[in-house]
């Protein structure tokens, strides 16, 4: 499968044994918008208000184009500033692409709690508790 990594920047750490057992396993694996950029929203907060609002505007276009070439989104959502396996508001909208692609949505930990709890279940994610064995078509 083409699958797409999707996450806070806080968790772009966290990504490259994930990629590479994935990998292993046959996948197709691609990295978050600015995940060679990881500083590319704060250059654009620097530039002005106008200007971070065109830049992600930009980066939620690039999502929709992306997220339309692959088989499946991974998301990874772990724990963030105490909040439990967190879903940001960007993650959450690239999660939204992939269910009104139909794509294969899975979740790395559980939903997390909260207000986008009852949005993020009617999307049927696949929950894998971080097992990438259960990452397939």
């Amino acid at each position: 499968m083409k699958i797409l990594i999707i996450c806070s920047k806080a968790f772009y750490k966290d990504i490259a044994p994930i990629k590479g057992k994935l990998e292993g396993m046959g996948h197709v694996v691609e990295l978050p918008n600015s995940y060679y950029d990881i500083d590319a929203e704060k250059k654009s907060w620097a530039l002005g208000e106008k200007e971070h609002a065109e830049f992600k505007a930009k980066m939620f276009r690039m999502s929709e184009e992306r997220i339309a070439t692959m088989d499946a989104v991974l998301t990874l959502n772990f724990d963030k500033n105490g909040k439990k396996n967190y879903i940001g508001g960007a993650t959450f909208i690239e999660i939204y692409e992939a269910f009104m692609k139909g794509k294969k949505i899975f979740l790395y930990n559980d939903i997390p709690d909260g207000m986008l709890y009852d949005e993020i279940s009617g999307f049927s994610p696949i929950v894998i508790n971080g097992n990438l064995d259960l990452v397939h078509e």
